[in-house]
């Protein structure tokens, strides 16, 4: 079973209401993480662990919205703007 088709039952089993709040839900726990470590917490393992999450529940939402090539445009236009701010060559 790929990657795609476990996440596309995961929206199956449990639905796209109750799948959308964990998105929400790992996105607050990453961010809780990384504010850890700013104030001086030594997390590597816990950002790392919520960074995976909060990825899963981002590809659910791809599926979800049908948006797989629109995200990929825009991630490349933004990378591609992101390049330019900081002058590096082709």
């Amino acid at each position: 079973m790929t990657d795609r088709e476990i996440f596309q039952r995961a929206l199956q089993e449990w639905g796209e209401t109750a799948q959308t709040i964990v998105a929400f839900e790992e996105m607050s726990e990453l961010q809780k993480e990384l504010c850890k470590n700013m104030r001086g917490a030594d997390n590597i393992e816990q950002i790392a662990e919520e960074i995976a999450d909060v990825q899963i529940m981002l590809e659910q939402m791809i599926l979800l919205h049908g948006c797989e090539q629109a995200v990929q445009l825009h991630k490349k236009q933004k990378i591609e703007r992101l390049k330019n701010w900081l002058t590096l060559p082709e």
